[in-house]
């Protein structure tokens, strides 16, 4: 049985059971299994209307919602291939993706990103709203949309989804269902030792879009299992909808990890007083054990006094924070492991099906993502590039055999990524091997452990990027309201922590900062290297013209 045909029979196992919910504050709405599969049934009816057919492509342009998802499964059930698209993509990005993948339909979430569309591309197939799709006449639905699903072989694509393009140009990640089975086999079974045998279903808040490979895996693994999952749609109330949702776990990205870490010890900090001052102490205790279960009267009084309060504040049901998509800080991980809330790291690719390590639910290594996942090999190549083989990787790039092959040899991935193992069997990510920077002096560095740093030392930063390719220094962009001494204070303190070859010599300021908008981050909050040295090649040849600190 494939990943589907699973899913559909577990909805239909429990028609009244409640599977998805909009939070939308004052017009939310949810649905039940059944319901969902009414809907799932009425976009098959339409797409077979429209002549949509097995292998032809469905663009799916909009935000997350319950008929995202109903369409989603509606267009895989007939075979067809969905190609989800992030809405907030420039209209040229998801133009030239569009263009690529050559869809039948279009399908939008709103107007105004329907006209967006059509504007930029003229020759473009059939564009409609999702609205549409779920306005078409109960009549129109027969019996031929509503039962099985139409087979898929392991090797028939189900999705093309496009990566975020650091470098250049997106391509699109073709998935088949063999590799989305054999990866719900993976989450389904990890979640199930997370949350153990239960009768009630596991309640999960989820707010990153869905359009991204590791969102959409969660999406499909919550309906594998049953559970409750609650969709925030509007991101300017995400910890209010996290509190309200009470979930047992959630997806995360570490910018949001960061930023609630950031929140708790803020308003501690504006309390002061006594509770403040044992907050600290317990921190810094508990930080200095390396494990999170360090000693000290400060910790054991925080535990009893301060850690519960602000668990009940995050989320007083949460087992576990998943996070994912870029490195976690060390740091913010020991933080919450501190608070009694464990961070469950997983680490992977689109092409690796979203996921190639995962931690294990009460053998988490902080400052690693865990081991390789059951069925899957992982090993280092040259230049301790991570390399992976197993039933999650890609088949290829859609339309691009030549992109293919540069990363696929005799099954194994070449992920682009630098890695270690630990002595206990899990994997640790050091950084892009593209992003490697080489100074004129030969010396080779990674710069993300670096970012990170100073990042964390200055909390009104909002990106730092290091430069230093052929140079005989490194020097850093800090974005954000940040004032020239702190700065220059912290990466005093950070050089003196490091060898003379990684210190950083010169910096700029810029209060700006890097937006998805101006075309230096991707979809998923990625810097665009090459476009960010560029943007900045001015005040990038100021900083190596300037005798150096």
């Amino acid at each position: 049985m494939n990943f589907l045909q699973n899913i559909l029979r577990r909805l239909a196992s429990a028609p009244e059971r409640i599977v998805l919910e909009e939070m939308r504050p004052g017009r939310g709405g949810s649905v039940t299994a059944k319901e969902l599969l009414d809907r799932i049934s009425t976009a098959r009816a339409f797409l077979f209307a429209a002549g949509v057919r097995k292998g032809d492509r469905c663009a799916l342009l909009a935000p997350n919602s319950i008929n995202w998802v109903a369409l989603d499964l509606a267009a895989m059930a007939s075979g067809v291939i969905v190609v989800p698209l992030y809405a907030r993509q420039s209209t040229a990005e998801l133009v030239a993706m569009m263009g690529d993948a050559q869809p039948a339909i279009v399908c939008c979430g709103d107007a105004a990103l329907q006209d967006a569309v059509r504007t930029a591309w003229p020759g473009a197939p059939r564009t409609l709203l999702l609205e549409e799709i779920f306005a078409a006449p109960a009549a129109r639905v027969g019996a031929d949309t509503a039962g099985d699903p139409i087979p898929l072989a392991d090797s028939d694509a189900v999705t093309i989804i496009y990566t975020s393009g650091t470098s250049g140009e997106s391509k699109g990640v073709v998935l088949n269902s063999g590799n989305v089975t054999y990866m719900l086999s993976c989450t389904t079974a990890r979640l199930e030792q997370l949350m153990g045998r239960r009768a009630e279903p596991d309640r999960v808040f989820h707010y990153l879009p869905l359009s991204f490979a590791g969102s959409w895996i969660l999406l499909l693994s919550c309906l594998s299992r049953l559970s409750e999952l609650r969709l925030s749609t509007d991101l300017t109330r995400l910890a209010d909808d996290l509190r309200e949702a009470a979930p047992d776990y959630c997806l995360n990205v570490p910018q949001l990890l960061e930023r609630m870490r950031s929140a708790v010890e803020g308003q501690l900090a504006k309390r002061g007083g006594m509770m403040n001052k044992i907050f600290a102490n317990a921190k810094a205790a508990s930080l200095g054990a390396k494990n999170g279960a360090g000693g000290g009267m400060s910790l054991l009084l925080a535990k009893k006094l301060i850690f519960p309060a602000i668990r009940k504040r995050l989320g007083p049901n949460l087992r576990a924070l998943i996070c994912g998509s870029a490195p976690l800080a060390l740091e913010t991980q020991l933080f919450f492991q501190m608070l009694g809330i464990p961070v469950l790291q997983v680490y992977g690719l689109t092409e690796t099906t979203a996921i190639c390590t995962m931690d294990v639910p009460r053998h988490v290594e902080p400052g690693a993502v865990g081991p390789a996942i059951p069925g899957m090999e992982v090993k280092l190549g040259g230049g301790d590039e991570i390399l992976a083989r197993g039933p999650n990787i890609f088949p290829g790039y859609w339309n691009r055999p030549e992109e293919t092959a540069k990363v696929l040899e005799n099954g194994w991935f070449r992920t682009g990524d630098q890695g270690e193992q630990t002595p206990g069997g899990n994997w640790r990510i050091v950084g892009r091997l593209k992003n490697l920077l080489i100074l004129s002096s030969g010396h080779n560095i990674a710069p993300e452990p670096l970012e990170e740093k100073l990042a964390r030392a200055i909390p009104a930063a909002q990106q730092v990027v290091l430069f230093g390719n052929g140079r005989g220094f490194l020097s850093a962009l800090v974005t954000g309201e940040v004032r020239n001494d702190q700065v220059q204070a912290e990466i005093a303190r950070l050089n003196s922590t490091l060898p003379h070859y990684r210190q950083i010599r010169a910096f700029h300021i810029a209060s700006q900062p890097l937006t998805m908008e101006s075309g230096l981050l991707t979809a998923n909050g990625k810097l665009r290297r090459d476009a960010v040295a560029a943007h900045f090649r001015d005040a990038i040849e100021s900083m190596y013209c300037k005798k150096p600190t």
